[in-house]
């Protein structure tokens, strides 16, 4: 094939590629605005609520001596010894799968106007897949251990010749995104997400505003224990949600500060009742 043929078989293969982007784009925003769309993030923003509502609470109840994983799997498994149970967690675990698939309906949409938001729509819906399958795995009567898994993953990065420095940069990452939990929860940003009615929107302001900035504040120190794994060289000292609350009970005011988070996670879990409400 001369060199023109190439060109012109290129063209045509980048063209066909343009069309068939093109065509997924559209169909996901077809999708992303038909009616059902509405009712999926209204029931997957509630099921986000009631899992952060009980990690917050369960985190209350470190703070004051109590047991219990303050983590996604702490949550599923206090669903489950709820009167619905099984079928709470059914519920949860498959509105957050629906949320998920959503999300990556979104981000296709969204990757033709902004990649940036497209991106964090993806992100979104990896979370919203993760917490919706450790519902499923509890709903089928499997457990996940989150410090376990968290320190498994931290043992295989620092296998590697550059472990260490994979294993901060996944911190310093982790504690990106809290940082950007709290700047949207401090200025508000949140408000891009729910349409709450007039008489409402000051009480959705304030749990908004803590949810976002406690639950910024929890991520963060996930992302410092990573940070300090990665300068002692010990997995051991990474750990999930569970571990970093667990760790403000071992240093001076930590305990008030646990307090606050808790409250906090508490009231974004509210917040996420109100935008699956009222969701833009």
């Amino acid at each position: 094939m001369t060199s023109d043929g190439r060109s012109d078989a290129a063209a045509s293969a980048k063209d066909a590629a343009g069309r068939a982007t093109g065509k997924a784009q559209d169909a996901a925003a077809g999708a992303e605005r038909h009616p059902a769309a509405k009712w999926v993030k209204g029931a997957g923003q509630i099921a986000n609520g009631v899992v952060h509502f009980v990690i917050g609470a369960i985190a209350l109840g470190v703070a004051f001596g109590g047991g219990g994983s303050a983590d996604q799997s702490g949550a599923m498994q206090a669903i489950q010894e709820s009167p619905l149970g099984s079928v709470a967690l059914w519920a949860v675990g498959l509105a957050l799968l629906a949320l998920a698939l959503l999300a990556f309906v979104t981000a296709v949409a969204e990757s033709r106007r902004d990649w940036k938001d497209a991106l964090k729509e993806a992100g979104r819906g990896i979370a919203y897949a993760a917490v919706g399958t450790t519902a499923l795995i509890a709903a089928n009567g499997g457990s996940s251990d989150g410090e376990a898994q968290t320190q498994s993953f931290s043992a295989q990065l620092m296998a590697n010749p550059f472990g260490a420095l994979l294993v901060g940069l996944v911190g310093a990452g982790i504690a990106a995104i809290g940082v950007y939990f709290i700047v949207k929860g401090a200025k508000r940003k949140f408000r891009e997400d729910v349409a709450p009615p007039s008489r409402w929107r000051h009480l959705v302001d304030i749990l908004g505003t803590a949810g976002y900035i406690a639950k910024g504040v929890a991520v963060v120190i996930v992302g410092s224990l990573f940070v300090i794994a990665a300068v002692r060289h010990d997995p051991q000292e990474a750990g999930g949600l569970d571990g970093a609350l667990q760790s403000l009970t071992t240093v001076p005011g930590g305990v008030i500060a646990l307090i606050a988070i808790a409250v906090g996670l508490m009231l974004y879990g509210v917040y996420c009742f109100a935008r699956g409400l009222w969701s833009r």
